[in-house]
């Protein structure tokens, strides 16, 4: 299995900085004196209250907008403040025991990025831009300049404290260009953990050949909110099979919400749901991150237009942030899912197994070893009676539910409609 021991006890608390401390979109950027990266630390207790074992950042690294636009990354972004905001930050998660990922842009730059323009420069560009943005310029990852500035880059941050790099947009960089990089950097920083944002594909392939540790999991983060909403629980299945042989080589980095998505909250078309793919996001195999205000219910659309991804990437105000009875409610299953999780890391990395499959009912194992839960999802409008002994169990503990109370040993169990459950056989 790839990566560091530690991640096998991850679970990560993903913030996007420039929306989070209100630093873009802004009508007036704010200057490096404001120290806007500081506001971050304030959060950190909130991240450990929530169960969190990292904290995930996006891009930080001079950019003119959005952040993966990045003109140095060398320098902390001026709109988020200077080294000391970032060597604080570091200092603060360190002694709360947290870890720190860094996002890294690597396949293109943003048009002010000073080797662009230069014309003894020229060999380090392609000469394409990145999906059409003429503003995103993308690397010639043929060069070895550039194969040494990306090495340079990763060490150089890792070196100040970092833990690990989140690689954006790697399924369009040549994994041969990986394969060359992310070694020299290891042999550095062998406790580092690397993750390949991937979006669709031979993803175990690819992690091999990039020599990635993990890759996003978003043919499972569709699966879950699709499979919700149509009443389509075979969809689901299929891509936790396919999870199961991924598992076999990587474990990789799973999540319901993130960045570039619209939140679960506004995806999921039944309220009652959100609550069911936090209990597939924590009860099955993989690296679990939790995208901030997930966890208070923030809704959010992502649309494809030029600030389309603002909605989804909001300014957070000081905690604690005040909850109506509903945003409560998110939060204390949010709290009691991740302390599950916390108590079982066995779950890293679990198989699951279907025990029964329906369209809108789905009662699977998820299991490492001697260890197993049993996880029962109803989201039909009519209640689902399972008799244990049934389906292979005679009795089990029943540690979690909608409505149930837990710490009860059963036999059998009947979920209300749009309910769920999760035992220990």
């Amino acid at each position: 299995m790839s990566g560091p021991s530690w991640i096998e006890h991850s679970i990560w608390w993903q913030v996007y900085p420039l929306g989070f401390v209100g630093a873009f979109p802004s009508e007036a950027p704010p200057d490096p004196g404001e120290h806007r990266l500081r506001r971050l630390v304030d959060w950190f207790d909130h991240a450990i209250a929530l169960g969190a074992s990292g904290v995930a950042l996006g891009p930080i690294f001079h950019s003119r907008t959005h952040g993966y636009d990045t003109t140095d990354h060398f320098r902390i972004d001026p709109r988020l403040g200077d080294d000391a905001d970032f060597d604080h930050l570091i200092e603060q998660a360190r002694k709360r025991g947290l870890r720190v990922l860094l996002d890294g842009v690597f396949n293109h730059v943003g048009a002010d990025f000073a080797r662009y323009g230069d014309p003894e420069s020229a060999h380090w560009f392609s000469g394409d831009t990145f999906e059409g943005h003429a503003e995103l310029i993308t690397l010639n990852h043929q060069d070895p300049g550039v194969a040494d500035y990306v090495t340079d880059v990763m060490s150089h941050w890792l070196d100040r404290g970092a833990d690990g790099w989140r690689l954006d947009a790697a399924y369009t960089v040549p994994q041969r260009f990986w394969a060359e990089v992310l070694p020299r950097v290891r042999d550095r920083h062998a406790d580092a953990w690397f993750v390949g944002e991937l979006i669709h594909g031979d993803y175990a392939a690819v992690v091999e050949s990039a020599r990635f540790d993990s890759a996003t999991q978003y043919e499972l983060w569709k699966a879950i909110w699709s499979s919700l909403n149509d009443g389509n629980f075979f969809e689901l299945d299929h891509a936790l099979q396919r999870h199961n042989a991924f598992l076999e080589t990587f474990v990789p980095q799973t999540f319901i919400g993130n960045h570039d998505v619209t939140r679960i909250a506004s995806r999921l078309e039944n309220p009652a749901h959100p609550a069911h793919s936090l209990v597939l996001l924590l009860t099955i195999g993989g690296v679990p991150s939790i995208y901030a205000g997930d966890e208070f219910g923030f809704r959010g659309v992502k649309e494809e237009r030029y600030g389309g991804d603002d909605a989804v990437r909001p300014e957070f105000p000081s905690p604690p942030i005040s909850l109506d009875e509903s945003g409560a409610q998110v939060w204390a299953l949010y709290q009691y899912l991740v302390g599950l999780r916390r108590r079982h890391p066995w779950l890293h990395r679990a198989t699951t197994s279907a025990v029964r499959l329906e369209n809108k009912h789905y009662v699977y194992e998820t299991r490492s070893g001697q260890d197993a839960l049993l996880v029962a999802l109803n989201i039909d409008d009519e209640p689902l009676r399972l008799s244990l002994p049934k389906l292979g169990t005679p009795r089990a503990r029943l540690i979690a539910g909608s409505t149930a109370p837990p710490d009860e040993v059963v036999d059998h169990v009947v979920i209300e409609p749009h309910g769920w459950r999760i035992l220990s056989p």
